[in-house]
């Protein structure tokens, strides 16, 4: 037996052959040695493994530059492999849609790629990116829009200039806004068929609302109102250098780049910077919500409620709470839930952490019908108990140690330095948060796990989301309180009759 230890910490087990190893050899066995002579292993030998500690962590930072008009630049060398990429971050995303266009933003980024420009169509452009082995791709999300792409070191000057001009000079085309939508309904169409997804999104609904922007759902109504004016319209509006974020890395010179990239965007005039509406976050009403899915025998079960943000200065101690009581095979909810008691195939949960609002706080399991209630309440009751049990000092220090080493496995390459720090520049967050986010899980004891456990922990303010079949729930859901159900009913397109 083969005893070691990966890189990520975790033991390995491992049977050691002979080379000489050969098929004739398997056709007389050896003769079983006498019981007598069976020795035992040596009881739990992986516990006299020594875990080094962990190396000072400390990134490669990128360059960081400020133009006069407002647009800031990232410039990461990384001399490894011949290869730039590089990203353009806007702010404004479907956040910040009307409400009567949700999916403008989606289609936007498509549209706007497939689109391509004045001078070369996207068909166009698909055949010469491909020609050089690159790629340049745009995208909507929740907070921003995105234009990025990767060449190799030689071509990195056309590519640009292409990406630039798809940047400046879009052509967008009522074909390519129709395509995307076609394709965009498709998604609606079928929004219903996995029992995963619809309690996912539904629990987003109960946390923030029907009518928020980090919960509302495109329809047909929406999507077909979106026309090609709006998305030149949004485009105009948020295309301004200082509403963007530059980021480079790759195989380059830094003056020579930055030297390229001022000469692109340094003539660009001001604009208005895109701002979020501030929002109410009051959290779920509680309760339990239920969707009956006749054509399941399990259920999909969310317990669930308002998170925080990565700014709250208690941020660091909900993680290792957080990884106590859900953070994997060894966690609180996973061995009751599913080892001990057996009640669910999967179980898990999160304290989720937003940038610049609420995250979610999550705890979810797959479960048999007939054992949802009691699923349920095992997972309520682990809620619970992080307000009457604190953490012991074994589970304080292995929280601790899986927290960092995850987080330094996700900054291990510049291109992920980089990354991060462009966030960290978007949402206003100090150029020093991965040092202090060490600094903060090491500091964290019991008692601050405790005294966060009683502060953000209320089991009065959270609700509970199934997605079951009703006629094989036994005992019946009403055994966890008021249900509510939920019409997940989608709404024919414009001018169609309702089924």
């Amino acid at each position: 037996m083969k005893i070691s230890v990966n890189r990520f910490g975790v033991v390995v087990l491992g049977l050691i052959f002979s080379s000489s190893f050969s098929y004739a050899q398997t056709t007389k066995p050896a003769a079983a040695p006498a019981a007598s002579a069976v020795k035992p292993v040596a009881g739990q030998p992986w516990k006299k493994i020594t875990m080094p500690p962990l190396h000072a962590f400390k990134p490669v930072q990128p360059r960081r530059i400020e133009l006069a008009n407002g647009l800031v630049i990232f410039l990461q060398e990384d001399h490894e492999l011949p290869f730039i990429s590089g990203t353009i971050l806007i702010r404004g995303g479907s956040r910040d849609e009307p409400a009567d266009k949700v999916g403008l933003i989606s289609l936007y980024g498509q549209t706007w790629r497939t689109s391509g420009t004045a001078g070369a169509n996207g068909d166009v452009l698909d055949d010469r990116l491909e020609a050089k082995a690159a790629s340049l791709e745009t995208s909507g999300g929740i907070a921003s829009t995105s234009l990025g792409w990767n060449s190799l070191k030689g071509d990195f000057s056309s590519v640009f200039t292409t990406a630039m001009d798809l940047l400046l000079h879009p052509d967008f085309s009522k074909d390519k806004l129709q395509l995307a939508k076609r394709q965009m309904e498709a998604g609606i169409a079928r929004r219903n068929d996995d029992a995963s997804g619809i309690a996912a999104r539904e629990a987003s609904l109960v946390v923030y609302g029907k009518t928020s922007p980090y919960a509302r759902r495109t329809e047909y109504a929406t999507v077909e109102a979106v026309t090609v004016d709006d998305l030149k319209a949004w485009h105009d509006r948020t295309v301004v250098p200082n509403n963007m974020i530059v980021a480079v890395s790759g195989d380059f010179d830094g003056a020579t780049m930055e030297a390229t990239l001022r000469k692109a965007f340094e003539p660009l005039a001001q604009g208005a910077v895109v701002t979020t509406a501030k929002m109410d976050f009051p959290g779920p009403t509680p309760g339990v919500y239920f969707v009956n899915k006749s054509d399941i025998n399990q259920s999909n079960v969310f317990i669930v409620g308002l998170g925080t943000e990565r700014g709250n200065p208690d941020y660091y101690a909900l993680n290792v709470m957080n990884e106590i009581f859900s953070g994997g095979f060894g966690s609180r909810v996973m061995q009751s839930v599913r080892t001990k008691l057996g009640l669910a195939y999967s179980v898990g949960g999160s304290y989720g952490a937003s940038y610049d609002h609420p995250g979610m706080f999550r705890v979810g399991a797959g479960t048999k019908s007939a054992s949802t209630v009691a699923a349920t309440q095992a997972m309520l009751d682990e809620i619970a108990r992080l307000k009457t049990d604190p953490p012991t000092p074994d589970e304080l220090r292995k929280a601790k140690e899986q927290v960092l080493n995850s987080f330094i496995f996700n900054y291990d390459s510049r291109d992920k330095t980089l990354n991060e720090q462009v966030t960290l520049a978007f949402y206003g967050y100090p150029t020093d948060f991965l040092e202090k986010y060490k600094t903060g899980i090491e500091k964290v004891t019991a008692a601050d796990v405790s005294r966060v456990a009683e502060k953000y922990i209320d089991t009065s303010k959270l609700a509970i989301v199934v997605v079951g079949n009703e006629a094989e729930l036994t005992p019946p859901l009403s055994k966890l309180g008021k249900v509510t159900a939920l019409d997940i009913t989608i709404p024919p397109p414009p001018g169609k009759p309702k089924k």
